[in-house]
């Protein structure tokens, strides 16, 4: 780390209430891609204590100051909940922000940027992708714990840090007038996957019908459900801690469902040009279904757990929804590694998309069976 960061870092981190003496940081090798994240290294009592420090990109996050108040109210009822459940390593099992010399949760430098500081969890890391029906079991029941914890959470409603973020119905619209206006003429390349997706329109209202109907309560969720965001303790690979709450907000159960059948199912990457090595998973969904309701079967209601098996297929069309309208539009969204990298994208997830509507029937036959243990 070059010494103008090191110093940085340095006089950030004593605006918090960090006892002992700061002896370096480093970059995460974490895989985020969002948040500059640094793990720092104290002495205090003689022995070596680790934290994070970690600036918000305030470009993705505009409003940072409501991002924390909402990580500071879900992560201090967590630790309340733990607590009333008899676990003792409450700090492993929830993120702990530390509090900056003012008393908030954050603290913003002369330059205008919002750091936060969390204690580092030890003896436990992440994965990038699932490759066990063990790890799918783990994380799903993780992002189910979550959800549960946070049924109760007193108060005003969180704030909404990436406005209507699951809004299907005006993610199609947005597709819908760029396909209209077609201003780079790229549409022509495309013809295939808009018809896909504009046959599916259908969908894209159903899970907000319900819950205008009342049906699918309003919750509070975490919207980046991938195994890369859930700790696995080093010895038991138990799904110890969700983390990156930067998006936690009010939503629905099932777009958090959803997101986990998508990028969880498939054992390919979402940018994948060869869509024949696509498939979708049965005994990896089966485990996500296992986790998942074994920790959130008491709060859900009867039309969220029927509309499990709909969620992925849904979410997955509209992620692939957003890669089309970035690829009409020119890129500007998403990063590309290639000219066409959002149309690969697209074609990937719509193949995913067919491949989950072929085994639907399957997927709901396993949560109609699925039974509390014990």
């Amino acid at each position: 780390m070059s010494t103008p960061v090191k110093r940085n870092l340095h006089s950030i981190s004593a605006a918090f209430e960090i006892p002992g003496k700061f002896l370096e940081a480093r970059p995460s090798g974490s895989s985020g891609h969002i948040n500059d994240t640094y793990v720092a290294i104290y002495q205090d009592g003689g022995m070596p204590v680790r934290y994070i420090h970690q600036r918000i990109n305030h470009h993705v996050f505009t409003k940072p100051v409501e991002v924390m108040e909402n990580i500071a109210r879900v992560t201090g009822h967590q630790a309340k909940k733990l607590k009333a459940a008899g676990y003792e390593d409450i700090e492993r099992r929830a993120l702990t922000t530390v509090p900056a010399r003012n008393g908030l949760a954050y603290h913003q430098d002369a330059d205008g940027n919002t750091w936060r500081t969390y204690l580092f969890i030890e003896g436990a890391r992440t994965y990038d992708s699932i490759e066990t029906t063990a790890q799918a079991a783990q994380a799903a029941w993780a992002f189910g714990q979550f959800q549960a914890q946070l049924a109760d959470l007193p108060g005003a409603r969180l704030h909404e840090t990436i406005p209507h973020f699951h809004d299907t119905p005006a993610r199609l619209k947005a597709f819908q007038a760029v396909v209209k206006s077609d201003p780079l003429n790229r549409a022509r390349e495309a013809c295939r996957e808009i018809e896909f997706i504009l046959a599916r329109e259908d969908w894209t209202g159903v899970l907000l019908e319900k819950h205008a109907q009342g049906l699918i309560p309003e919750r509070i969720t975490h919207n980046d459900t991938k195994l890369n965001n859930v700790m696995l303790d080093d010895t038991t690979l138990e799904g110890i801690c969700v983390i990156d709450l930067d998006t936690v907000m009010p939503g629905l159960a099932l777009y958090d469902f959803g997101d986990m059948v998508r990028t969880a199912t498939s054992p390919r990457p979402e940018d994948e040009r060869d869509v024949s090595l696509i498939e979708v998973r049965m005994p990896i969904f089966e485990a996500l279904v296992d986790g998942y309701l074994g920790a959130t079967h008491r709060i859900l209601t009867p039309s969220e757990r029927d509309h499990l098996a709909f969620s992925g297929k849904l979410i997955t069309l509209e992620i692939a929804m957003r890669f089309l309208t970035d690829f009409l539009q020119g890129d500007t969204y998403f990063k590309i590694a290639r000219p066409e990298h959002n149309l690969d994208r697209t074609r990937s997830q719509l193949r995913l998309v067919e491949l989950l509507e072929k085994h639907e029937d399957a997927m709901n036959e396993v949560v109609c069976a699925w039974k509390p243990k014990g």
